[in-house]
């Protein structure tokens, strides 16, 4: 099973590391971090990550996982980026994201007709894309397979772990990382949180979310340009 876990500058490194941490423990899995070079890619926070492989050395995949982050903005008019993901995206058995990488996915043209999910601050903006946002942890359609926000990527991975390995492995899986989540708090969604900590953090939150808009909107017209062309 090759699986390729997209990076690239001011990503979310909890939407990367968190399946990548499920992946890794998966039999007979081998994982790809891949990027444009081979050089250090810094997350949004400032944790330096390695890619292990470049696009051009990526000729298959099994599975292909473009996690989010604040730098998805740019991805969303890279073209190397859009041109690899429609590139490999054919030959893979599942096409994936976590939290704002759909968004990504949606701008390739891969989510066109499919249910999917991101974050919840971002999510309604598939729609500009063809896609069909649904308010939930993780999304299948076919072999489509979302993540909502960053923490949502374990969930996706262990999804896909039984998917791929069965629900035993994937229990198993999930049993060695004691993933066994019992937050302090009932805030970790905009449908249970406080409805002034939703309203602060959406604040907070604005004018990145206002780029992010910009950005979504000229990408699904340039979508929509080649589409007709």
């Amino acid at each position: 099973m090759r699986i390729g876990l997209m990076l690239f500058p001011k990503l979310t490194q909890l939407d990367l590391t968190g399946p990548a941490e499920v992946f890794f423990r998966m039999p007979g899995a081998e994982v790809s971090l891949l990027w444009k070079t081979l050089d250090p890619v810094r997350a949004d926070t400032g944790l330096t990550i390695l890619p292990t492989a470049t696009f051009d050395q990526c000729d298959t995949l099994d599975l292909i996982c473009v996690p989010g982050g604040p730098g998805q903005i740019e991805l969303m008019e890279d073209r190397v980026v859009l041109d690899f993901l429609r590139r490999i995206a054919p030959g893979c058995r599942l096409v994936t994201s976590v939290c704002t990488g759909s968004l990504v996915l949606a701008a390739a043209g891969l989510l066109t007709g499919y249910r999917a999910t991101s974050h919840w601050a971002s999510r309604e903006q598939l729609a500009r894309f063809g896609a069909i946002p649904v308010a939930e942890r993780v999304v299948r359609d076919r072999n489509r397979i979302t993540g909502g926000g960053v923490t949502s990527g374990i969930d996706f991975a262990l999804t896909v772990a039984s998917e791929l390995l069965g629900p035993e492995r994937a229990q198993a899986i999930q049993l060695q990382m004691e993933y066994d989540p019992q937050p302090p708090f009932t805030s970790g969604s905009p449908a249970r949180a406080d409805p002034a900590v939703v309203e602060s953090v959406r604040a907070a939150m604005k004018p990145m979310l206002d780029r992010r808009l910009a950005a979504t909107e000229a990408a699904a017209a340039r979508l929509e340009a080649e589409q007709k062309a």
